[in-house]
């Protein structure tokens, strides 16, 4: 998957990325049939309004492959700062550059307190890389310089595009699900006869199939972005060769996060599936359990515990 760039392949990755589009694909397959066998013993219009969700899914899929890094950079407040006005930062970025051999993604500040960052673009040559000011003010160079590999492995990595494939049809359910919703909500009165029975049937019937397969799709989503984390991590710290550092900007961004109140961390959640590390508070105990299945991260032990087994690979490379 990074085979232009100088950035480890990482087979698990490509593994995983393949078993989940598969698996993703006979959901869908599973999917349409139950669709069409709605249609057929209900409602003809059930076609229509499954193309209707599909072709404004697929609209929504394009539009945030082709739009993702101004998305992002609205989302996050985010500015373009030219090598004059930023020199360190795009020192470091033009290092990293050419350690991989990759086009230098255009670079970006959001004047943010909580330290994070994220790269997006629907590929290289249309990447975006963003840092807060948080995240500045509270790494060295070299625990910066691990940040940004790991985002720009994202980026070498075709994360992008993967991850907006993968969500197409998890789209497409949650659109069909307040279809169904609202369809039930405003067309469910009025007469009783059998026709109105049935499109009634037929819409609780296409919103349970549709919740089911969100809940498929969402899962199976989540998973393959904890483990594009956790390669990130490793091409990150093998590019630079310098995990150690990488650890430590992990710890310490996790740490501030948590200091960061509920509600700044709220209005950041949207940009989770992109930053560096989640803007969610983390704490101990089963509540933890369940919450590391829904996030879009691993946890913060899995993640040094992955680091680790890096600095351990370059010893003995370097032995």
């Amino acid at each position: 998957m990074a085979a232009r760039t100088r950035y480890a392949p990482d087979r698990g990755l490509t593994v995983r990325m393949t078993a989940t589009m598969f698996l993703l694909g006979l959901v869908f397959v599973a999917f349409v049939v139950a669709i069409i066998g709605i249609g057929a013993a209900y409602h003809a219009s059930s076609a229509a309004i499954v193309l209707f969700a599909v072709v404004l899914g697929g609209g929504f899929a394009i539009g945030s492959l082709f739009f993702s890094d101004k998305i992002a950079l609205a989302t996050a407040g985010a500015h373009e700062v030219t090598p004059q006005q930023a020199p360190e930062l795009h020192g470091i970025v033009d290092r990293l550059c050419a350690l991989a051999d990759m086009p230098k993604p255009r670079v970006a500040i959001a004047d943010n307190r909580m330290p994070n960052a994220f790269a997006t673009g629907r590929n290289a040559d249309h990447a975006v890389l963003c840092v807060t000011t948080g995240l500045m003010g509270r790494l060295e160079n070299d625990e910066l310089e691990g940040v940004i590999a790991h985002e720009m492995s994202h980026v070498a990595h075709k994360d992008v595009q993967v991850m907006t494939v993968a969500s197409f049809l998890a789209i497409i359910a949650a659109l069909l699900i307040r279809i169904a919703f609202y369809g039930e909500l405003f067309g469910g009165g009025g007469r009783r006869d059998s026709n109105n029975q049935n499109a009634a049937i037929m819409m609780f019937a296409l919103m349970a199939i549709s919740i089911v397969v969100y809940a498929v799709s969402f899962l199976l989503i989540r998973l393959l972005s904890r483990y594009r984390e956790l390669s990130a991590d490793r091409s990150g710290a093998l590019l630079t060769g310098q995990p150690s550092a990488l650890k430590s900007a992990l710890v310490k961004v996790t740490g501030q996060i948590g200091r960061i109140p509920t509600r700044d961390l709220r209005t950041a959640q949207p940009l989770n599936a992109f930053f560096f590390a989640p803007a969610m508070h983390l704490s101990g105990g089963s509540s933890s359990k369940l919450a590391n299945i829904f996030s879009t991260h691993p946890s913060l032990e899995r993640r040094l515990a992955e680091l680790d087994k890096v600095q351990q690979q370059l010893g003995r490379t370097a032995g």
